[in-house]
């Protein structure tokens, strides 16, 4: 069957720019779309649908607005009509390709992000053991203790033998925790009260403590030795440039499926605190971000009277050995 078009460039240009201008569209709609939400395996489908219904869409404007436009040119009409389904078919297979090769962009990005953070952890564990056991073991604090404890031999042995047992349990599990990376609320206040009493020991009526642990928290989980430094922090920069007595408060709380760790202490602002080793806060940031990719929980804030506030927060989940 031999078919002869005979109607001007003008139809065949505007009829090209209506027909891509829409298939464009569609395109970016689709592209946009998937980028806020990827469909699991088996919903692929949905987007073929989805770029089915936008074929239909397509072709069906288009007829519609060059039927407008060129009304009166009736072979035109009859080349439109004839080659419609061939039309529908292109647009389709054009958009369902979009849709794929987006779904696969960004999967690959997604999986090289995860493989990115993976890699991450994997050398900061290592970093952060190391790190650890350096900044809980630090030669001033232990050397303090056991200062503390050589003066309280000959004041008050009984509370000396106190001392000792608590410096062994606390360096007992800081050894024993190495190689747990979840904890509950429960196991870390109870290594947190350890460090607390020894520094209560050393600095007797100057450092007071207030621990509020609310009961619908200690069987929730956060990542193990998250706490102690923000708590010597506390004690370093309130404590260490002052003779006066200084409150620390700590606060544990849950509320909206986020664990909630709150600790409060007065600091001099005219005044530094001794330099630290340099792990301390950025570590504890560094190492949220690569269980949560969130860099927002860990804050800090000053209030008035030079108050001090160090806030953790912990998103509860179900398994927590899931990265992602």
């Amino acid at each position: 069957m031999h078919y002869v078009i005979n109607f001007s460039w003008i139809i065949a240009f505007t009829d090209s720019t209506v027909s891509n201008v829409l298939l464009a569209a569609a395109c970016i709609g689709i592209s946009n779309m998937l980028g806020y939400y990827q469909p699991k395996n088996e919903r692929i489908l949905y987007v073929l649908i989805v770029s089915l219904a936008l074929t239909f869409v397509i072709i069906f404007t288009a007829k519609y607005l060059m039927f407008y436009l060129f009304a009166d040119f009736k072979e035109y009409k009859e080349f439109y009509n004839f080659s419609f389904v061939f039309r529908g078919l292109i647009s389709f297979m054009c958009l369902g390709w979009c849709a794929l090769a987006n779904i696969l962009w960004y999967r690959l990005e997604e999986q090289t992000e995860t493989h990115e953070r993976l890699t991450a952890a994997k050398s900061l564990a290592k970093e952060a053991e190391l790190n650890k056991l350096r900044h809980q073991l630090q030669p001033h604090f232990l050397f303090n203790s056991l200062n503390s404890v050589f003066a309280l031999t000959m004041i008050n042995p009984k509370e000396a033998g106190v001392m000792i047992t608590k410096l062994a349990s606390f360096l007992r599990g800081t050894l024993k925790r190495d190689d747990e990376l979840w904890v509950t609320v429960e196991e870390e206040m109870e290594y947190i009260q350890l460090y607390l009493d020894i520094e209560k020991v050393r600095f007797s009526h100057r450092l007071n403590i207030e621990v509020n642990v609310a009961e619908d928290t200690l069987n929730l989980s956060l990542p193990g030795t998250l706490l102690q430094p923000i708590v010597e922090n506390a004690i370093k920069f309130g404590l260490y440039n002052t003779s006066a007595g200084i409150t620390i408060k700590v606060d544990v709380t849950l509320a909206n499926h986020v664990l909630s760790l709150r600790v409060q202490n007065p600091f001099d602002p005219e005044m530094k605190a001794a330099s630290g080793t340099g792990f301390g806060l950025s570590a504890i940031k560094r190492r949220l971000y690569l269980l949560f990719a969130n860099p927002h929980l860990l804050q800090t804030e000053i209030e008035a009277n030079n108050l001090y506030i160090t806030t953790l927060k912990i998103p509860q989940k179900n398994d927590q050995n899931d990265t992602h």
